[in-house]
């Protein structure tokens, strides 16, 4: 090859990398779990949970706004809906059949496809940073357990008591499983909101990449070491340039689909844009097979989406002039970015 054509051929392949490097508007995107229901809150309890998402955004558009990557925001703010007893991740996780709280995270680098997951920990505080952990200093995207634990203890992170995740309303929730268990009756109502809670956020930095990560407690009164989507990277997780997806639902609906992966291919080979190819998976796709949830959507030129097939879903979003929007019930307009 010449000199003149090598030159031409350096110059054509730095435009997709330049084109790809060019300012963007930061925006986050976060969600607290699908399948909340009016009747379930108090008014103290709506009032707590929308500051937590209000703290939320704030924390991670901080974060966005010092010119940190996504991945900094991302776990900016859900290590606050961790650290939070209204949700289902970190302190308010639900319970085991057994009693325990098993917690789950995954967490994904768009401009990379590095990815972090951890599963089945019981006694490390915020399990997004240890997602974190594994995709940074480990060569494995997945770990569990107390091999997890121990990785975690490696990494010097401080583990905790089990004692530290338990909530009375979670307990309260457990035993009126194990009521209708033994019953054998379920309850259609306790049935369905067994499988909903999780935190997660997508974020989209100066720089215009992209990142997701999602952190669950699981479903109440799981049994046998049960896992649901949100550690595994493409189901409950998943960013690549183009999109970012964190789910929240019935985790064995969104593992049986890809959900989140399934979100991003639209996108990218169908040219949907966020809303269309949400929509598809969300309230077309997983209803069919009888499953039922939600998901954040953003993609890399800023345009956002937060479907769900429940009654509402606990969800936010802030741009870089960083004033944080909320909402909790279907029934809320919540305006996105790109809409």
């Amino acid at each position: 090859m010449s000199r003149s054509s090598r030159l031409l051929l350096s110059l054509y392949l730095s435009i997709p990398l330049a084109a790809s490097a060019a300012a963007a508007e930061p925006v986050l995107v976060i969600h607290g779990g699908a399948g909340v229901e009016r009747k379930d809150l108090s008014p103290a309890e709506e009032k707590a949970a929308r500051a937590a998402l209000q703290q939320a955004l704030l924390n991670g558009h901080a974060a966005l706004a010092a010119g940190k990557p996504a991945l900094e925001a991302v776990t900016a703010a859900i290590t606050v809906l961790e650290d939070d007893p209204t949700f289902n991740a970190g302190k308010g996780a639900v319970f085991t059949h057994d009693g325990r709280n098993e917690l789950d995270a995954s967490l994904m680098d768009g401009a990379t496809l590095k990815a972090g997951a951890v599963a089945g920990v019981q006694r490390v505080r915020n399990p997004i940073l240890l997602a974190e952990a594994v995709m940074q200093h480990s060569p494995h995207v997945m770990m569990v357990g107390q091999g997890a634990e121990a990785f975690a203890s490696s990494q010097g992170m401080t583990l905790v008591d089990p004692s530290y995740f338990r909530t009375d309303k979670r307990w309260e929730q457990l035993q009126n499983a194990l009521k209708e268990e033994a019953s054998g009756q379920a309850h259609a109502d306790l049935e369905t909101a067994r499988h909903f809670g999780t935190v997660g956020a997508v974020a989209l930095d100066k720089d215009g990449k992209l990142a997701a990560g999602t952190s669950t407690g699981g479903m109440t009164n799981k049994r046998y070491g049960r896992v649901g989507d949100s550690p595994i990277i493409g189901a409950g997780t998943y960013a690549d340039a183009g999109c970012a997806v964190s789910g929240t639902g019935w985790g064995e609906y969104y593992i049986r689909t890809a959900a989140a992966h399934d979100i991003c291919a639209r996108m990218q080979y169908l040219k949907q844009g966020p809303v269309e190819a949400g929509r598809a998976v969300i309230n077309e796709r997983i209803p069919a097979l009888g499953g039922d949830g939600g998901a954040i959507v953003l993609s890399a030129d800023g345009r956002a989406a937060t479907p769900f097939n429940t009654q509402g879903m606990y969800r936010g979003w802030i741009g870089a002039d960083g004033v944080p929007h909320v909402a909790i019930f279907a029934s809320e307009t919540l305006p996105l970015p790109g809409q």
